[in-house]
């Protein structure tokens, strides 16, 4: 299954900004003042995210389905424009996700099976598949909002309601580095799925043998057809 959800969010950008003082104004000037804050962020988490060319990370992922036992698997991504992507999962759930910026693969080693699609098809949700090719707009593709409150975790939290049918996104964002932290993606169906990144590395380079990907002898290979 495609991770679908938390790529969306990944590596989008972050806002060096802060809301902090604003609790002594009167309504209207609060509500201008967190406005003029939001427009900030988002002008500066799309201008980080545009100047981005490539990352990597280690990351923590947690899952937490509705219904069902949360789980916790830890790994590496690596990204390059345009819509180049490697997610490496660690044991004991090892996965590898790889996109080269048209197909997307998804390796299970455990059952020797690859699932193959095209990345505009696996990434339905809104926005996804533009900001992978690097042309995603925040102010079209998302209502943005700061998550008010103080935080235990030291970062600024913003987040993406999609204007179409889809995944919100929380994005906590460090407010001098432009990194983005941590992700909480929630689906329709009240699925979360969190994501704290470390050891980030932007703008080095990535070799393209990074984003290939053959199936292993013997691998049964699933392809999915175009939606028509």
């Amino acid at each position: 299954m495609f991770k679908e959800g938390f790529i969306k969010a990944l590596r989008i950008a972050a806002a060096a900004l802060t809301v902090a003082g604003l609790g002594g104004a009167s309504f209207e000037a609060r509500t201008a003042q967190t406005e003029s804050a939001v427009t900030r962020a988002v002008d500066g988490l799309q201008r980080h995210y545009r100047e981005t060319r490539s990352f990597s990370a280690k990351f923590v992922e947690q899952i937490a389905p509705v219904g069902a036992p949360a789980r916790t698997r830890t790994g590496t991504v690596y990204f390059s424009k345009p819509g180049r992507m490697r997610w490496e999962f660690d044991e004991p759930s090892k996965e590898l996700i790889v996109s080269d910026g048209e197909l997307l693969y998804n390796y299970d080693p455990e059952l020797n099976q690859v699932i193959e699609a095209p990345l505009t098809q696996a990434l339905r949700s809104p926005g996804a598949t533009e900001f992978l090719l690097g042309v995603g707009d925040l102010s079209r593709d998302f209502n943005p909002s700061l998550v008010g409150g103080a935080s235990s975790d030291g970062l600024l939290h913003l987040k993406l309601a999609p204007k179409k049918p889809g995944s919100t996104v929380e994005l906590g964002l460090e407010e001098k580095s432009y990194d983005i932290r941590t992700i909480r993606v929630t689906d329709q169906l009240g699925n979360v799925t969190f994501l704290k990144l470390a050891n980030i590395e932007s703008n080095h380079a990535l070799p393209d043998s990074m984003f290939a990907f053959s199936p292993p002898a013997g691998a049964d290979v699933v392809r999915s057809t175009p939606a028509r």
